[in-house]
């Protein structure tokens, strides 16, 4: 059996932990207590507080001296001066120079558009009355120099009983001559229409004139057939 062997040399101290942050702050506040405490006990906060007396700090404030304004001497009056009225002559207006229009277009008008010029001012034109139309004459057949005979009444017309009156259209030239004969309205027989026809194609005229001027015109002419 082995002997175990054991050595008696002294071991070395083990190493001191330092203290914690929360014990030493404990440690504090136990001393600040126990000193309180003593500081009770033994009067001295007693005497502190007759001691400390607390003064009263009085504060003023001073305003500041007002500057001195020294008086400003019155200022003498100004002596008036009466002027003359002296007449001025009138004095003419310039004379206002005259609108031209320029013909250059300016730059910033449009192109391809043409203003129209405006159209001048009407001129009020007093009415002028027409001229008079010249004086008409008719032809007639009724003029005594002309002696026209009475148209002849037929003589079966007469036996018969037949009258009544004729209206030609005959067209008279400027020598008084008949040129044409129309019947306008009837008697209502044939042979009296055609005796009047005859009479009235021999008769003479006088011309119808326009404006002093014979000229060649249409005349009514009435024959009337009466029995006696």
């Amino acid at each position: 059996m082995t002997a175990t062997a054991f050595s008696t040399a002294p071991r070395p101290p083990a190493p001191r932990q330092p203290l914690s942050r929360n014990a030493v702050i404990a440690l504090v506040v136990v001393g600040l207590h126990i000193g309180f405490i003593w500081a009770l006990q033994s009067g001295l906060l007693m005497r502190a507080a007759e001691i400390v007396v607390p003064a009263e700090i009085l504060t003023q404030f001073i305003d500041p001296p007002a500057p001195k304004v020294e008086p400003v001497p019155p200022t003498p009056p100004t002596p008036t001066v009466q002027k003359k009225a002296v007449a001025k002559a009138p004095v003419k207006p310039a004379p206002q120079p005259l609108a031209i229009q320029d013909p250059t277009p300016s730059p910033n008008a449009p192109t391809g558009v043409v203003t129209p010029p405006l159209p001048p001012a009407p001129v009020a034109v007093a009415p002028v009355a027409p001229p008079a139309p010249p004086a008409v004459q008719l032809p007639s057949s009724d003029a005594d120099y002309l002696q026209n005979p009475k148209p002849p009444y037929p003589p079966i017309s007469r036996r018969l009983g037949e009258q009544g009156k004729v209206l030609l259209r005959v067209l008279i030239g400027v020598d008084g001559q008949p040129k044409k004969a129309e019947i306008r309205k009837s008697s209502g027989f044939d042979r009296l229409d055609q005796a009047a026809m005859t009479a009235a194609m021999r008769w003479r005229y006088v011309p119808g004139k326009r404006g002093g001027v014979a000229e060649e015109m249409w005349s009514e002419v009435p024959i009337n057939f009466v029995l006696e």
